[in-house]
């Protein structure tokens, strides 16, 4: 590596660093949604459950960070940060697709995942080791008990962070069936089939034990018809890999046809250059990984119900294609390839002004709200008459960043009571600086 690229990539990090840090700042509520009311909320009574929705992996860490005199909002940012910090430490370590990693950071669909408090923050690193471990077994630097120890612990590890992890275990599975003339391959097979053993005695010792009826209760044979979800997947995948915008403008409009289009154009790149470029036995497995996962993830929604497909549920399979992608790129356009990168954070940087807000005027306001009702140390509701209806929950959301142990409810029989919040309640006190594009 020579001086100039160096450079070039220290400058990068430094910037996505402060995008991500800017990137929940400059956004009305910090960069929270109702999910991440129900993660703050479990990191907050823990070590009592709150729920079996979530695994225990992004509360914990939460937790932890509330032990150095955090609150559990600005705990989740720090694993955000500390989680970028960590996949380009040691992708600079281990000379692991160190410039291919530089870039994929500084693509404004990680910033904003970075800064999100949510568990895909926190999994990104951990897939990042997992994918680490199978390329030294792929390479026989580990092999037998130790390779089967390491690589089973990874996909535990993802599962205790996410649950849509056992499409890992069926990737590596299948990898493994797949090579089974390898040296490798008992390894991957024999992993896999640990963690599925893991996640079956998972359910039936933590799941059950606390909710019995969690599996019954969250499956349902055609929940959504093919009409619906094949458009969501495609406008899911043009998200996911554009490399500039991630996000579609909810109320239509020719921009989602430019949007859609650039990410399109990006997967037909990504294709022709597998397909006429040697992989690597890594770069296969990278690659059979993230397809299987984001093929399951697609046929998940039949009977399990997700929120649409988007580049935030798609990034831990989208990550290992784009790392695969990425080096493609700098063997055929060598330095230029970091372009991309900087493209990227300059439409970031468009995107955040554009649609910035002040999350810090917005705490202070909330906070002074919660001490004159002598409700921040409260266990709140907060009314809303439709729980899918994104704007009506915002000031709760706003809320939870302050007071993490809040919860949502459907009954207008609650806002009688001191702790029940409404829209109506807070805004009658305080005036909130509200964005039309959040």
């Amino acid at each position: 590596m020579n001086f100039k690229e160096r450079n070039i990539q220290i400058s990068m990090v430094i910037i996505t660093l402060v995008m991500t840090i800017l990137r929940f700042l400059l956004n009305e509520k910090g960069r929270v949604n109702p999910d991440s009311i129900r993660y703050m909320r479990f990191a907050h009574v823990l070590p009592e459950m709150d729920n079996t929705i979530t695994p225990l992996g992004y509360p914990l860490s939460i937790k932890f960070f509330t032990l150095f005199g955090t609150d559990e909002f600005w705990a989740s940012k720090i694993v955000g940060i500390v989680s970028f910090l960590f996949i380009i430490f040691f992708a600079w370590k281990k000379k692991f697709y160190f410039r291919e990693t530089v870039v994929l950071c500084s693509l404004f669909s990680f910033v904003s995942i970075f800064s999100f408090t949510m568990s895909e923050a926190l999994i990104l690193p951990f897939v990042y080791l997992f994918f680490y471990c199978a390329h030294q077994i792929i390479n026989g630097k580990i092999s037998g008990g130790k390779a089967v120890f390491y690589l089973s612990v990874s996909l535990i590890a993802l599962y205790n962070i996410r649950y849509s992890s056992l499409f890992f275990v069926g990737g590596t599975g299948l990898f493994g069936l797949i090579y089974w003339r390898r040296n490798y391959a008992k390894t991957f097979t024999v992993s896999a089939f640990i963690g599925l053993v893991f996640m079956i005695a998972y359910k039936f010792l933590f799941i059950d034990y606390f909710n019995s009826n969690y599996i019954n209760e969250a499956l349902e044979i055609g929940l959504n018809p093919t009409s619906k979800l094949i458009p969501e997947f495609f406008q899911g995948l043009s998200t996911s890999f554009n490399p500039f915008i991630h996000i579609a403008d909810p109320g239509g409009g020719k921009i989602n046809f430019a949007i859609y289009g650039v990410g399109a154009v990006s997967i037909l790149l990504m294709l022709y250059l597998f397909f006429t470029k040697r992989l690597s036995e890594t770069d296969k497995f990278l690659f059979l990984i993230g397809v299987c996962g984001i093929v399951c993830s697609y046929f998940i929604q039949y009977f399990y119900w997700i929120t649409p497909l988007d580049y935030r549920l798609l990034a831990p399979f989208s990550f290992p294609v784009w790392l695969v992608y990425l080096k493609k790129l700098f063997e055929t356009f060598k330095v230029k390839t970091y372009a991309l990168g900087f493209l990227s954070l300059l439409s970031g940087v468009f995107f955040t002004w554009l649609s910035k807000g002040d999350y810090l005027e917005n705490r202070r306001e909330i906070t002074r709200f919660l001490k004159a009702e002598k409700l921040q140390n409260a266990k709140l509701l907060y009314y809303v008459k439709d729980i899918e209806d994104l704007d009506e929950g915002q000031i709760g959301e706003l809320i939870s960043t302050v007071n993490s142990d809040l919860d949502f409810t459907l009954k207008a029989s609650d806002t009688i009571k001191n702790t029940t919040l409404t829209q109506h309640k807070v805004l009658e006190k305080i005036k909130l600086r509200k964005n039309k594009f959040q």
